[in-house]
């Protein structure tokens, strides 16, 4: 964690050199309709996005709608997806969720951060994740692990609950990067701000990142 948070100005000019970086940055999962992206972010959970993309392709072939979805039974989702972390939760949470949706929305995917997040399965991250991508609603930011790591580490916030997080980004951040700004961390961290050993010499922050500055004080 960083010692001190930057100011706004600060803030700025770090993630403007982080834009430059990662200019054609984009969501990592594949899909097609707002259904097929609501499916994969539920199955992204504690699970690498190849793993998803791998498996998704064959489950769609299969499954539609949201109707399809709720009438199945578990193990007709399981088949397609075993090769992914928790598939038997999330297989019970993809058709709670589409019965759901079935039930209140006839069928049609949710437009509101308050009805996405009372389906089950489905948080503030996968909520900003489906309005951002699906339906070009950007209301709030998604928070992963790359992003706590990294927004901690850059000094744009002392906290470590997402929530917490996505608010002090929303306050530091321009309304315009909300949308990116999850996917160019992501891709930061895979680069240059690993997990373990963050590459700070190489990095285009290391004028600024509060993080890099321990690095050389030590």
């Amino acid at each position: 964690m960083a010692e001190k948070l930057l100011t706004k100005t600060e803030a700025d000019k770090l993630f403007g050199k982080l834009k430059k970086e990662y200019p054609n940055v984009t969501y990592y999962l594949n899909f097609k309709t707002p259904l097929q992206l609501l499916v994969c972010a539920i199955l992204s959970a504690q699970t690498r996005d190849e793993v998803v993309n791998k498996a998704t392709p064959e489950l769609f072939k299969h499954f539609n709608s949201t109707k399809d979805f709720a009438n199945a039974d578990p193990e007709d989702i399981n088949q397609y997806i075993k090769s992914i972390t928790f598939f038997q939760t999330k297989s019970s949470n993809i058709i709670k969720t589409c019965k759901a949706i079935e039930e209140k929305y006839n069928g049609k995917i949710p437009k509101t951060m308050e009805e996405l997040t009372s389906l089950p399965g489905i948080g503030r991250k996968t909520a900003n994740t489906i309005l951002i991508n699906a339906f070009d609603i950007v209301n709030g930011i998604p928070v992963d692990t790359w992003v706590i790591k990294l927004s901690n580490r850059m000094g744009l916030t002392k906290n470590k609950n997402p929530d917490k997080i996505e608010l002090d980004l929303m306050n530091i951040l321009k309304k315009e990067d909300w949308s990116k700004a999850a996917y160019i961390f992501k891709a930061h961290g895979k680069k240059v701000c690993q997990s373990s050993i963050p590459l700070c010499s190489t990095c285009v922050l290391k004028d600024i990142c509060p993080k890099n500055n321990i690095t050389k004080s030590k």
